[in-house]
């Protein structure tokens, strides 16, 4: 059986292929230049091929001038009213217990809840004192007189 050589597109060196199909390169490093070079020159190429037109003969197109948008006093006020009609009808539509609070709102809350909660399953201190949970502090304190604030 005769062997069949090829030839190396990029070295040009003769070589038996060690697969079925055709092989245009004799290693992974001739296809790998091989790329790289079709590559670069594709770019050179793009480059060379740009044509140099003096500037007295360019045509230059001048931009289409179109509508210029102003800031006008009448556009900020429709803007004003546009928000503020929004902002309304978002107000008289939507019920109070799902408006988002406020900080009247917390103060009014913080008035209304204790600052002291007597804690039952603790047992009173080695003087007889009870013990009462801080809101504010987190900590529990003992004392003989129940808090009410």
């Amino acid at each position: 059986m005769e062997t069949e050589f090829y030839t190396c597109e990029y070295c040009y060196k003769e070589f038996e292929p060690k697969r079925r199909r055709v092989q245009k390169y004799c290693s992974n490093t001739c296809r790998s230049k091989a790329h790289h070079a079709r590559k670069t020159t594709s770019k050179i190429t793009k480059v060379e091929s740009l044509e140099i037109v003096p500037i007295e003969s360019a045509k230059i197109d001048k931009p289409s001038i179109g509508k210029i948008d102003k800031m006008s006093a009448s556009g900020v006020g429709n803007s004003a009213i546009g928000t503020l009609t929004a902002d309304t009808l978002k107000h008289i539509l939507t019920a109070p217990q799902n408006r988002p609070s406020t900080k009247g709102d917390i103060a009014n809350l913080k008035a209304l809840i204790k600052r002291y909660h007597k804690v039952k399953n603790l047992p009173p201190n080695t003087q007889g004192a009870l013990p009462y949970f801080d809101i504010e502090t987190g900590e529990v304190k003992y004392s003989f007189m129940p808090f009410y604030g």
